[in-house]
């Protein structure tokens, strides 16, 4: 495996691992207050990422172009951002980076659905 598909899986992986210790040391500390966070870190970034690394393994056309770069990028972007957002918001700290990161993952999905539909097919 090589290229896109690696780029996901890889970044997967590393969320997968992340969310895994954040998982053990919550249940350490007995403090679960940031479960939303850790949630959306397992979900978006190891199972979001993993499955768009599937596609572009099984749909090696679809990896080609821009298209499949930009979704990259926003897959990515929108972990990174959400994540620490979601934290943010627990701690009543500010909402606007959850809220950039909700936004960015979306546009993700919808880069997901042109590609899937421009290219899925081939």
């Amino acid at each position: 495996m090589k290229g896109l598909p690696f780029l996901f899986f890889a970044v997967a992986a590393i969320c997968g691992l992340i969310g895994m210790a954040w998982g053990i040391q919550m249940s350490a500390t007995g403090n679960h207050g940031m479960s939303p966070a850790h949630a959306h870190l397992n979900l978006l970034g190891w199972v979001s990422l993993a499955i768009y690394g599937t596609f572009y393994h099984l749909v090696p056309k679809a990896a080609d172009g821009i298209l499949s770069k930009i979704h990259a990028g926003l897959a990515i972007l929108g972990v990174v951002m959400i994540v620490p957002g979601i934290a943010m918001a627990i701690n009543q700290t500010g909402e606007t980076l959850a809220k950039l990161g909700s936004v960015v993952t979306i546009l993700s999905m919808v880069m997901f659905i042109v590609v899937l539909f421009a290219k899925g097919r081939a």
